[in-house]
């Protein structure tokens, strides 16, 4: 399969996840994250993550994708966004060490693009 498309199709998943979590989280989950004081958490996640992953949709529409730039934008939905919701449904605060790992990973994913030879 071509990696454009494939990259396409994972960002769309990935999109859809994020707003199936926003709503999961702002409805089914609202009382339980509001108890534990983890819904600004959750909503950072959301956020990381829908933004991100609309990231990965749009560079999946360069020709020639930057697969280094895609790699590490899914490693930092998984690493930033995964952490947090981790975090928010079981409370343990030591998750919160992986989350930046997943900020350097978004980071590294913009310097990447910023200073890559556009193909």
């Amino acid at each position: 399969m071509d990696m454009n498309l494939m990259l396409f199709r994972l960002a769309t998943i990935l999109c859809f996840l994020a707003v199936a979590l926003g709503a999961f989280g702002a409805h089914a989950l609202k009382a339980t994250l509001t108890a534990a004081n983890m819904a600004g958490v959750w909503e950072k996640a959301v956020l990381y993550h829908l933004t991100h992953a609309i990231a990965l949709l749009a560079l999946s529409l360069v020709p020639n994708v930057n697969r280094p730039a895609a790699w590490l934008l899914l490693a930092g939905i998984a690493l930033f966004s995964g952490s947090l919701y981790l975090m928010a449904l079981t409370g343990w605060r030591g998750l919160g060490a992986i989350t930046p790992l997943g900020g350097l990973c978004f980071l590294a994913a913009w310097i990447w693009l910023a200073f890559s030879p556009v193909r």
